[in-house]
C-alpha cells in the first residue's frame, strides 16, 4: 500500500520523523485516493478500459482530491502539503502535485519550522532542478510567514537548503530563489555571510573570500549581499546609492576592484570541475568565467567597482566585457549578462578612456544584443555631451599616444624601438641597436632585460592593429552613409588622427568649395590645393560620379601605384533592374545560389551582419541575415534555408530574396526597392554579392570531383556563366593590370574569361570563379589553392582575394611546362 510505502520512507533517523509520520496519518485519506489513482492510471496503460474511460476514471479521482483539499482547514492543509511532497515521485512514473501543493501553500497558516524544514530537506530530493525550484519555491513561500523566533529556529535549514541551491543546476529560476533565501537569514544574522554566497572555488572570486575570511565584519557581509541583490542590466539609483554606502561602510573599494580584476583577467572555470554553463555532449568541456548561480554577486562587483574607483576601472571593465561578449580567441564561454553588465558600467563613467573603450568593444562585439546595448551607451554618452552617437564615435578613436605620421618611439636600454602604422592593414615593430643596427625582431638584451616594458610595446602593437582593423571598418561603412562634414571637423577627427589619417590619406575625398561647387581630389591631398580652405567634406563614391570620372580615377590609381585601404575607385555598382522594378518590393537576383552554410555564417559574422542559425530545430528552417546600413537609416534582409536534407547539421544553403526595410521611429518598415536610395542599394547588393560570390560551390574546384550529380547543373551554370558586377570590376582591373605583368604576351581578356596561352594547351580563367577551362574541348583543370597566403609579387590597387588567385593561377599556367605538381599534368594532358 502507497500509505504504509510512504511511512517507511518518513523515517530518516533526523529530528522530523514524527512530523512526516503524523502529516501521513491526518492525510490518510489524501494517500489512499492517491494510491487509487495511480492503480487506475496503470489499469488504463495494461488496457483494462479504452482511453475515454481511463480519462473519465481520472477526472472522477482527481474532482475528489480537489474537492478534499479545498475543504482543509490550516492544519490539514499543511498535513496535505507534507503528504503530496513526500509522494511525489519521479522515475517510471512521473507524479507530481506542483499545482495542488501550490493552491495550498498560499492559503494555509501556521507553519511550523519543523513542517517547513521537512519541506526544505524534501524539496532537495527532487531528482530534477526544475523539480527541486518548484518545491523550494514552495518552502519560501511557507517560511516567509514565519516570526523572528521560528526563523531562528528554521535558520540551520535556510543554510542548508542555500548551499545545496548554489550547488545544484536548476537553470536562471536559481538566483530568485537564492535572493529570497539569503532575505530570510538576513532577518536571522545580518552579520552573516551564507555559505555559498561567495562561490568557495571560483578564482575570480579570491579577493572577495580572503576578505570575509580574514577580516569577516557584519558591514562586508551587509556590502556582500547588496551584491548579490542586483539582478538587472542597469542598477536603480537606490541600488546605487546604498551600494556606495556598504562599499565605504566596509572599507571594500580595494576588494571589489581586485575581484573586478580577477573577472576580467583570472582563471577561469572548467565546466569538468564546476559543472556547466551550456550544454555538452560527450567528453567535450567548455571554460566559463562565473557560474550561473553566482552571476548576480560577479555584476553586482563589476558595479561597485564601476561605481566606486571610476576611470581607473575602465581597462578592466573593457577587458571583462571583450572575454565574455563571445568573441572567439577569449577562450571562455560567452556570459551575456556580465559583458552588458560591463558595457553598461562603462557608459556610467564620464571619462575620454571610457569612450575610447566603447568604441573599440563596438568594433569588435558581433552580437545582436550586445551591440544594442553598446549603441545604447554610445547614444547616452552622447546625449551628455550634445553631439550625435556617429560624431562621439568618431571622437572616441584612440590615437595611443602616435605622432601624425603614425609612429611612436621609446628609448628602452639604449635601444630606439618604433611602433608605425606601415599602411591600412600593417602596424610594425622595430628595433636599432645603439651601433644603428636595425631589426624586426626583439634583440635579446630587451628580451632579458627589459621584459616588462617589451610586454607594454607588443600589447600596444596589438591595440593599434585593433583600432586600425576597426577604423577601416567604420570608414568604409561611410559609402553607405552620404555623410558630410564641415572641413576643420574633418581634419581634426579624420586627415590628422594618427590612426584614422593613414586611411583617409589612401582615399578619394570630395571638397565643396565656397561657390557649393564639388570637386574630388586624389588620396593624399587636403583639398587647398586649388587654393582657398574647403567648406564641407565627403567620401566619393563612384555612384555619383560618370562613367568617365570612374575611368579616370581607376587610369590613375593604378597608374600611380595606389593601394587603397579598401575597394574605392574600383568599387562595383549595383543599380535597380527592370526585373526588380517589376518585382516591387524584394529582388531575386542572388537567389537560387547553392553556398556551403559554414562558410556562409562565417562570412555574415565577419562583415556584421546578424543571422539566425540554420538547423533541424525550431526557427532553424527559415534563416534571414539582417544589416544596417546609412548609419542605421536602413535595414536589408537576405533569405537563405537549407538546402539539403541531411542531418542536423546543415552543410549547403540556397539563397533566396533580399528586401529592404526603412527606419520608422522604433520600427522597421518594408519599402519598395525604388524608394531605397541608389547608394544603400548598391552597398547592400555588394555585400550579397560577396557572400555568394565566395560561398558558392561554384568557386569549389573541388566540387566536380566528389560525385555528386546534384548540383552539376547548377556548379557549372554558375562557375561559367555571366559576369557579376563585382567580376565586372575584377575584368577592367585586369585590363589595367595585365600589359605590366611579365606575361602581358601570353594573356587576353575574352568576354566571361582570362585567356592563357601555355605551351601544352590553352586555358581560360572564369573572373568570377576563377574555375580553368581547358581548349580545345572545354575540359575542367581543378588547381586547388595553397591553404597558406603569400604576398603577391603583382601590384593591386585593392584586396581581392578572387583577383590574386585568378593572377596566381595565369602564372603558373603561362608556363605550364615547368609545372611540377603531378595531379595537375595529368589533367593538362589528359586530352592535350
Amino acid at each position: 500500500m502507497l500509505y504504509d510505502t510512504l511511512v517507511a520512507e518518513a523515517r530518516r533517523n533526523d529530528p522530523f520523523d514524527d512530523v512526516r509520520a503524523g502529516a501521513l496519518a491526518r492525510a490518510r485519506w489524501l494517500v489512499d485516493l492517491l494510491e487509487r489513482q495511480r492503480a487506475e492510471f496503470a489499469a488504463g496503460l495494461h488496457g483494462a478500459y479504452t482511453p475515454e474511460q481511463s480519462h473519465a476514471r481520472d477526472a472522477g479521482i482527481q474532482a475528489q482530491i480537489d474537492a478534499g483539499l479545498a475543504a482543509c482547514g490550516d492544519e490539514e492543509g499543511r498535513a496535505a502539503v507534507l503528504s503530496l511532497l513526500l509522494a511525489a515521485s519521479f522515475g517510471d512514473s512521473l507524479w507530481h502535485y506542483s499545482s495542488e501543493i501550490d493552491s495550498l501553500v498560499s492559503r494555509v497558516r501556521g507553519w511550523t519550522p519543523a513542517e517547513v524544514a521537512v519541506m526544505l530537506l524534501r524539496s532537495a530530493e527532487y531528482e530534477m532542478g526544475f523539480w527541486f525550484a518548484g518545491a523550494l519555491e514552495s518552502a519560501l513561500t511557507a517560511a516567509e510567514g514565519l516570526d523572528a523566533e521560528d526563523l531562528r529556529a528554521l535558520a540551520p535549514w535556510l543554510r542548508w537548503a542555500h548551499t545545496e541551491l548554489l550547488d545544484t543546476e536548476i537553470g536562471s529560476g536559481a538566483a530568485a530563489l537564492a535572493r529570497r533565501l539569503r532575505t530570510l537569514l538576513a532577518l536571522v544574522d545580518g552579520a552573516e555571510i551564507p555559505d555559498g554566497l561567495i562561490p568557495a572555488q571560483a578564482p575570480w572570486a579570491a579577493p572577495l573570500r580572503a576578505r570575509a575570511t580574514e577580516a569577516p565584519t557584519a558591514e562586508l557581509a551587509v556590502l556582500v549581499r547588496h551584491l548579490a541583490s542586483l539582478t538587472g542590466p542597469r542598477p536603480t539609483q537606490r541600488w546605487r546609492r546604498a551600494c556606495l554606502t556598504a562599499v565605504e561602510a566596509a572599507g571594500a573599494a580595494g576588494t571589489v576592484a581586485e575581484t573586478l580584476r580577477a573577472l576580467a583577467e583570472g582563471e577561469p572555470l572548467c565546466s569538468r570541475e564546476h559543472g556547466n554553463l551550456v550544454w555538452t555532449y560527450g567528453d567535450r568541456h567548455h571554460h566559463y568565467v562565473v557560474h550561473q548561480n553566482h552571476g548576480d554577486l560577479a555584476r553586482g562587483t563589476v558595479w561597485a567597482a564601476a561605481l566606486t574607483t571610476g576611470p581607473a576601472a575602465v581597462p578592466n571593465l573593457d577587458a571583462l566585457a571583450l572575454r565574455t561578449g563571445g568573441t572567439r580567441s577569449t577562450g571562455v564561454v560567452e556570459d551575456l549578462r556580465l559583458a552588458g553588465a560591463a558595457i553598461n558600467a562603462l557608459a556610467e563613467i564620464d571619462d575620454q578612456a571610457a569612450l575610447e573603450s566603447l568604441w573599440r568593444l563596438r568594433s569588435r562585439i558581433r552580437h545582436r544584443g550586445l551591440r544594442k546595448q553598446l549603441d545604447t551607451a554610445l547614444t547616452t554618452a552622447a546625449g551628455r555631451q550634445g553631439i550625435t552617437p556617429e560624431q562621439l564615435v568618431e571622437r572616441s578613436v584612440p590615437d595611443h599616444g602616435l605622432a601624425a605620421d603614425g609612429s611612436l618611439e621609446r628609448e628602452v636600454g639604449g635601444h630606439r624601438v618604433r611602433v608605425e602604422i606601415e599602411d591600412a592593414t600593417t602596424v610594425r615593430i622595430g628595433f636599432t641597436a645603439p651601433d644603428g643596427r636595425t631589426s624586426r625582431t626583439a634583440p635579446a638584451a630587451l628580451k632579458d632585460g627589459f621584459p616588462d616594458a617589451l610586454k607594454e610595446l607588443k600589447a600596444l602593437v596589438r591595440e593599434v592593429r585593433g583600432t586600425l582593423a576597426g577604423e577601416r571598418g567604420r570608414v568604409e561603412a561611410l559609402m553607405s552613409a552620404a555623410r558630410e562634414w564641415p572641413y576643420d571637423t574633418w581634419c581634426r577627427h579624420y586627415r590628422d588622427h594618427p590612426v584614422t589619417g593613414v586611411l583617409v590619406r589612401g582615399l578619394i575625398w570630395e571638397f565643396q568649395g565656397a561657390d557649393g561647387t564639388w570637386r574630388a581630389v586624389s588620396p593624399g591631398e587636403t583639398g587647398t590645393e586649388a587654393g582657398g580652405e574647403p567648406v564641407r567634406v565627403r567620401l566619393w563614391h563612384p555612384i555619383r560620379a560618370s562613367v568617365d570620372e570612374i575611368r579616370a580615377w581607376r587610369e590613375r590609381i593604378v597608374g600611380e601605384r595606389l593601394r587603397q585601404p579598401f575597394k574605392q575607385a574600383f568599387r562595383e555598382l549595383y543599380l535597380l533592374t527592370p526585373a526588380e522594378e517589376e518585382t516591387g518590393v524584394y529582388s531575386n537576383r542572388f537567389a537560387g545560389h547553392i553556398v556551403h552554410y559554414r562558410q556562409l555564417y562565417a562570412l555574415f559574422k565577419e562583415r556584421g551582419w546578424q543571422t539566425n542559425f540554420l538547423g533541424r530545430y525550431d526557427g532553424g528552417h527559415d534563416g534571414e541575415a539582417r544589416a544596417e546600413f546609412a548609419d542605421g537609416r536602413w535595414r536589408v534582409c537576405f533569405h537563405h534555408e537549407p538546402e539539403d536534407d541531411g542531418g542536423y547539421d546543415v552543410e549547403r544553403a540556397a539563397t533566396d530574396q533580399v528586401r529592404f526595410e526603412r527606419r520608422d521611429g522604433r520600427r522597421w518598415r518594408e519599402t519598395p526597392l525604388a524608394e531605397v536610395p541608389p547608394l544603400v542599394f548598391s552597398e547592400a547588393m555588394r555585400d550579397v554579392d560577396l557572400f555568394v560570390g565566395v560561398t558558392s560551390i561554384a568557386a569549389d574546384p573541388e566540387w566536380s570531383d566528389r560525385g555528386e550529380s546534384r548540383h552539376a547543373a547548377y556548379w557549372r551554370r554558375a562557375g561559367f556563366g555571366d559576369l557579376t558586377a563585382s567580376a565586372e570590376v575584377r575584368r577592367e582591373a585586369l585590363e589595367r593590370i595585365l600589359p605590366r605583368l611579365k606575361i602581358a604576351d601570353r594573356c587576353t581578356l575574352g568576354g566571361r574569361f582570362l585567356v592563357v596561352r601555355g605551351d601544352l594547351r590553352t586555358y581560360r580563367i572564369h573572373l568570377g570563379s576563377a574555375n580553368i577551362l581547358m581548349e580545345p574541348d572545354d575540359s575542367y583543370l581543378c588547381i586547388v589553392p595553397a591553404r597558406r597566403r603569400t604576398e603577391g609579387k603583382v601590384f593591386l590597387p585593392f584586396e581581392d582575394d578572387r583577383l590574386s588567385l585568378i593572377l596566381s593561377k595565369a602564372h603558373l599556367l603561362a608556363a605550364d611546362t615547368k609545372i611540377s605538381d603531378e595531379t595537375i599534368l595529368r589533367q593538362i594532358k589528359r586530352g592535350g
